[in-house]
C-alpha cells in the first residue's frame, strides 16, 4: 500500500485529458485528491473525470488553452469556487511557442 495521500487537497492537471495527464489524474484521485482535469477538449476532460471519480476522487472538467492567460485565470477561479482551495498544479500540457 502506498503512503502517497492527498486527502482534502485539490490539484489541477493541465493536459489532463490525454496520455500522462490521464494517468496522473487517476493517481491523484486514488490518493484522495479533488482533481481538475484541464485541456482544450472538454469532452475528453469529462471522460477522464468519470474515470477519476470511479477511482475514488472528485473531479471537475475544465476547457482551457494554457496559452491564454484569461482562460488560465478562469480555470484557477473555477477550481477555487468549486473546492475552496488549490494546492497543486501539474503543468502537463505543452504550448507551442514562437
Amino acid at each position: 500500500m502506498s503512503n502517497f495521500r492527498l486527502d482534502g487537497k485539490t490539484a489541477i492537471i493541465t493536459g489532463g485529458a490525454g496520455g500522462l495527464g490521464v494517468a496522473r489524474s487517476k493517481t491523484y484521485a486514488e490518493a484522495g485528491a479533488n482533481v481538475v482535469v484541464a485541456s482544450r477538449n472538454v469532452d475528453n476532460c469529462r471522460k477522464v473525470v468519470a474515470e477519476t471519480e470511479e477511482a475514488g476522487g472528485k473531479g471537475l472538467a475544465v476547457a482551457v488553452d494554457i496559452t491564454d492567460e484569461e482562460q488560465v485565470n478562469r480555470m484557477v477561479e473555477e477550481t477555487v469556487d468549486t473546492y475552496g482551495r488549490l494546492d497543486i498544479i501539474v503543468n502537463n500540457a505543452g504550448g507551442g511557442g514562437e
